[in-house]
């Protein structure tokens, strides 16, 4: 249970956030200004602190400094009124976490919240991130090698990057470990999913807005490339962005300012931009649904991800971390994996790439017997053994068509190739619609269900407690 340290001069405020954030589960203690506060974090510590930004003697942004000097990975939330939101820009620059206006919504602060301790969880497994960033990333095949130069020769640059591959190849763990190597690394990592955000919010969402620009704007707000200012924004699915927000996109990229929605006053930032995308933009070029322009200005520094069909000799070191991870994270003791377990992993195709391999190293560790992985505990596509010695694809975006070798029949090759492909498209599907599982239903023509029961087939996805999908849903 993660704890959560409140510090806010308002009665009524720290008994409101208690109260939420015990319901949500969090071990919670409550301080009445930042002198305390800050005396409960040294005495007792605290996964997490949510702070008010305005308050008598020591105000948020010193508790912000304290703490992250005695425990940067502590994730530090700043709630503050409208009149101080560029105060709380200040302070995302400072190292806080996030910021919440006041009034808040209680669903933002709860989702923000847990977000933080994901982060304070995920930093007390791992190495913080600095110039050996690259080594999180898990693989040394030649394809992985080559992406290792770059990012040693790149990472301390002001040059843009363009991250291409295919859904599930680790696009976003390259763009962090390029921040992470760079000497930005204690600045600001903006990250944004260009296809979960509707095509009218984005240009809010990216530029900010002005109190008043539009119907609900009771309070100015930031948008991304201001909150990095002087560390990196990572703009994941550019591909998806509108033509006519890419102009103004293309501007912020070339002079490096912009104004918010409803505002005048120009803005001047230093941000690194890394973008990705599991596009073929040439092609997207050709439609004329990207410009070219932006292409090239994108396309400073190219680094294009192999799918994991074309790196199999990592397999084996990928299998293992994944194994490693989730014996921890479900308290389980699963020695191993056996050399027939491992064969077949090696073997199949992954449509979904290390996505997919982690999401099936997870799902098989909650049901394995024994202390080891072996190839009956493998789900059915795997045991089948799809993807026999790799052949050749056309083009990254195209499904596998490798055929497996030995004494198998035609009809096993139709149903295991049918079933490949149904995969494919409803991971694209998926990752088109940002995980909603409505939405990729509607697109793929079938049932909610039926769409519920081929992800659970494919392990495609979780099933919590509660009944809720872990995808992104309506």
């Amino acid at each position: 249970m993660a704890k959560v340290l409140v510090i806010d001069d308002e009665a009524n405020l720290r008994k409101v956030l208690a109260a939420m954030l015990r319901r949500d589960g969090f071990d919670v203690t409550v301080a009445e200004n930042g002198e305390q506060g800050l005396a409960e974090f040294h005495k007792n510590g605290a996964d997490i602190v949510v702070t008010d930004l305005v308050m008598p003697k020591v105000g948020g942004m010193e508790v912000l400094g304290t703490v992250r000097a005695a425990n940067p990975d502590v994730p530090v939330i700043i709630i503050t009124a409208h009149g101080t939101v560029d105060s709380a820009v200040d302070a995302i620059k400072a190292g806080a976490f996030d910021y919440i206006t006041k009034p808040f919504d209680q669903a933002e602060l709860s989702s923000v919240v847990a977000k933080a301790a994901k982060t304070n969880e995920s930093a007390r497994r791992s190495v913080r991130p600095d110039v050996k960033a690259r080594a999180a990333i898990i693989g040394d095949s030649p394809q992985i090698q080559e992406v290792y130069k770059i990012i040693d020769k790149v990472a301390d640059t002001p040059s843009t990057v363009l991250i291409t591959g295919e859904s599930g190849t680790g696009k976003e763990l390259i763009a962090t470990a390029l921040h992470g190597a760079s000497s930005r690394r204690d600045k600001p990592f903006i990250k944004i999913n260009c296809a979960a955000i509707p095509a009218t919010l984005l240009e809010s969402e990216l530029f900010g807005y002005e109190r008043g620009a539009f119907t609900g704007a009771v309070t100015s707000k930031p948008g991304r490339f201001e909150l990095a200012d002087e560390g990196t924004l990572f703009l994941d699915e550019i591909g998806e962005i509108p033509v006519e927000m890419q102009v103004k996109l293309l501007r912020a990229l070339q002079e490096g300012e912009f104004e918010r929605v409803g505002g005048i006053k120009t803005t001047r930032v230093d941000v690194r931009l890394v973008a990705a995308t599991n596009r073929d933009l040439q092609a997207e070029i050709e439609a004329g649904r990207f410009r070219k322009d932006l292409y090239y200005r994108l396309a400073v520094v190219p680094i294009t991800l192999p799918a994991l069909r074309e790196r199999r000799s990592d397999i084996p070191m990928l299998a293992r971390h994944f194994l490693d991870k989730y014996n921890r994270r479900l308290n389980k003791k699963i020695e191993g994996i056996t050399d027939d377990a491992m064969a077949l992993l090696q073997a199949y195709a992954w449509p979904g790439n290390i996505r997919e391999l982690e999401n099936l190293i997870e799902r098989v560790l909650l049901f394995a017997d024994g202390p080891f992985i072996t190839g009956k505990d493998l789900p059915e596509p795997v045991r089948s053994g799809a993807g026999v010695q790799a052949g050749t694809l056309s083009s990254p975006s195209t499904p596998s068509m490798e055929v497996p070798t030995g004494e198998v029949g035609l009809k096993d090759i139709v149903r295991m190739k049918a079933a490949e492909l149904e995969r494919d498209l409803i991971v694209k599907k998926l990752d088109e619609t940002g995980g909603n599982v409505t939405r990729a239903a509607r697109l793929l023509q079938i049932s909610r269900k039926s769409l519920q029961t081929k992800m659970k087939e494919f392990g495609l996805r979780d099933t919590t407690p509660d009944g809720q999908d872990d995808v992104a849903d309506e």
